[in-house]
């Protein structure tokens, strides 16, 4: 079953990934945390300064283990310079040279109380560095989840602002992906790689200034593989920055598969399209699957790669490290010491070419994010907004147009004005504009051209909020949230989430936030519902879960409407609300609403006979505009439009009714 989009409009997979803009758009998320970051890169700043110098101290320690060695097999009372020259002598002029670096006393074998406190001093250094380390991670989690926390209300407040029009060009998968697993990737990917990178980066500039330090001849010959590591981390970088975006929109591409199946899997099961519904899982499963294996193989080939740079770079060190020291140039503690630094040096630039595929990961989920973000927003509500000085129900359209798409016009200079009070029927062929005009009516599209007025107001210069307060809507597609059934009515009220468990301890005048249980079955026998949910094992304390399941369609039907009767709206809008009740049932409800309607402008969308036969103005669309309007007996005796409607579908319908 495919969804309302092939393929999503401006998608990931379209383009290539910015990974400049949108990465440096993911470091201004941190802005908020910047004492937090302040104080990360400090404890990082100065656990990198201890790890660094640790070297350099154990490399003291092996300098007096050796000089206590070489001074125990030397004759006593001479000075280094003498037992050097009597070497040379005996023609060991080479070893001579070598033990030129060591500070050594003859007839002195190793100082134990000095190689003691030089460990304890390299003990403690690495301790204090590992307990600011420790410290700097905290810091991480605390500053990356704090973001995260932040970007997601980011997106659910984008969300509540997109419009209409955003949603009905989206798959809903594709858009929860973005607002879960996307912002989930970009999480874990900071967790794992923000503290590491910054401790990678700042080791290569502190081991890189003690190698110089050290020996700068030694130093020089360790870069000659810096750009060997540059040109590996490019090449690979290129090439699995791709998949990593293919990867993700494919993982948003499954999700609303998925979504879509289960959402409509009784469908899918009564016409026989579970085997196509498989087929198309399994080709995107397999696309996911390409996806991700390649984005892995390309990434995971750096970290090898880089080891086997590493290595080169040891064995250069090694070998000219150990020239320096045969001919005195270093001591043997220096070179050690530089051989640790050697493998710092290459270890954070193997951890930072390894963490290069997370990073792109990361931030291929966070331009899915921004894409979010940055789509257009409906126009903000006026501030202040206006309102009129008393919400009588009376609706005027005035020259109003409307197109979905800029170059097909739906709604062309339309014109109507509706008398508080009255019902208008809207009736028509699927496509004439029928809901697209209460879609603007509820701005949840806004016009082209022309206005929509309410008791003599621009809706437009109406907060959204004030407007579809005082209009009640069910649609022929009902909505339940898990709850139970009278907290489902209450909805209507606005009863706040927080007393929706009061409203399961019942008693009837008791009142929750503002409606009462008494209400809540007011509006249930308004709308006839209330003999089905006394039938119910805990009657409207029966637990719904999303779906509604354990009530019949009609059933749902009803306690949508029974919300909209608690909701008191000055306008009442039914969009087929009644194409799921039974005949019988349908006039009860007319004749309950018949009441209810009093001081209420109606707009009824249907294609019953017994729900539009009684509106003070039946409206006949054809192509977005008003072909014909008048009652029912006047529209049958101008035998037009209507009347042709009236024979083809309704003709039965009286039938029956009669």
């Amino acid at each position: 079953m495919a969804g309302p989009m092939g393929r999503m409009a401006g998608g990931p997979d379209s383009r290539s990934l910015n990974f400049k803009e949108s990465g440096r758009r993911l470091v201004a998320q941190f802005k908020p945390e910047r004492v937090t970051v302040g104080a990360l890169v400090l404890c990082v700043v100065v656990s990198v300064a201890l790890s660094v110098i640790g070297p350099k101290i154990l490399g003291r320690a092996t300098d007096l283990v050796f000089a206590g060695i070489v001074g125990r097999r030397m004759p006593a009372g001479a000075t280094k310079e003498q037992a050097l020259d009597a070497m040379r002598e005996r023609g060991q002029g080479a070893v001579a040279d070598m033990l030129r670096s060591t500070d050594f006393t003859p007839g002195r074998g190793i100082d134990f109380d000095a190689v003691g406190e030089v460990l304890l001093f390299a003990l403690g250094t690495f301790l204090v560095a590992g307990l600011l380390m420790a410290v700097a991670t905290r810091l991480v989690n605390r500053s990356v989840n704090r973001t995260m926390f932040r970007m997601r209300e980011d997106v659910q407040t984008k969300l509540s602002r997109l419009p209409l029009s955003y949603f009905d060009k989206q798959q809903r998968g594709e858009v929860l992906s973005r607002a879960t697993n996307d912002i989930d990737n970009i999480g874990q990917t900071l967790n794992q790689s923000m503290g590491q990178l910054i401790n990678s980066l700042l080791t290569i500039i502190g081991v890189l200034a003690m190698m110089f330090y050290v020996s700068w001849i030694l130093a020089l010959v360790a870069l000659v593989t810096v750009p060997l590591s540059f040109v590996v981390a490019t090449r690979v970088g290129k090439r699995s920055q791709p998949h990593f975006v293919q990867q993700w929109s494919s993982t948003g591409k499954l999700n609303a598969h998925i979504e879509e199946m289960y959402t409509g899997h009784t469908l899918v099961k009564v016409f026989g399209r579970q085997e196509e519904s498989a087929k198309q899982f399994a080709e995107q499963n397999e696309a996911l699957y390409e996806a991700g294996f390649k984005a892995q193989f390309n990434s995971g080939v750096m970290q090898p790669l880089m080891m086997f740079v590493s290595n080169i770079n040891y064995v250069l060190v090694a070998v000219v490290g150990g020239l320096r020291v045969a001919s005195g140039a270093l001591s043997i503690g220096d070179v050690q010491a530089f051989i640790q630094y050697s493998r710092q040096f290459s270890m954070p630039l193997t951890q930072v070419a390894s963490m290069a595929n997370l990073v792109q990961s990361g931030v291929a989920s966070a331009e899915r994010v921004f894409e979010l973000l940055d789509a257009e927003e409906q126009e903000a509500d006026p501030v202040p907004g206006v309102r009129p000085e008393e919400l009588r129900g009376q609706v005027a359209l005035e020259h109003v147009s409307f197109r979905y798409d800029p170059d097909k016009p739906l709604i062309e200079d339309l014109s109507l004005t509706v008398e508080p009070g009255h019902t208008v029927a809207i009736v028509g062929p699927t496509g004439a504009g029928k809901t697209t005009l209460v879609n603007l009516l509820m701005r949840f599209y806004d016009v082209t051209g022309g206005r929509i007025t309410l008791d003599g107001v621009d809706i437009a210069r109406m907060s959204r909020d004030e407007l579809r307060s005082g209009i009640g809507m069910v649609l022929q597609d009902t909505w339940l949230f898990g709850g139970t059934i009278a907290e489902n009515i209450a909805y209507g009220a606005g009863v706040e989430g927080g007393a929706r468990s009061a409203l399961r301890q019942g008693g009837g005048g008791r009142r929750v936030g503002e409606v009462t249980r008494g209400e809540i079955e007011e509006a249930a026998r308004a709308a006839h519902a209330d003999r089905f949910i006394r039938t119910l094992p805990d009657g409207y304390d029966t637990v719904l879960d999303d779906e509604g399941s354990g009530v019949s369609a009609g059933e749902k039907q009803l306690i949508t409407i029974a919300r909209a009767f608690l909701s008191d709206p000055v306008i009442l809008v039914l969009d087929e609300a009644t194409s799921s009740v039974d005949t019988r049932t349908e006039v009860l409800i007319q004749k309950a609403m018949a009441k209810l309607q009093h001081g209420r402008t109606s707009f009824v969308i249907a294609h019953r006979l017994s729900t539009i036969r009684d509106a003070d103005t039946i409206l006949v669309m054809e192509n977005g505009s008003i072909v014909e309007q008048g009652s029912h007996d006047e529209l049958l005796t101008a035998d037009g439009a209507y009347a042709r409607l009236y024979r083809a579908q309704f003709a039965q319908a009286v039938a029956e009714v009669d």
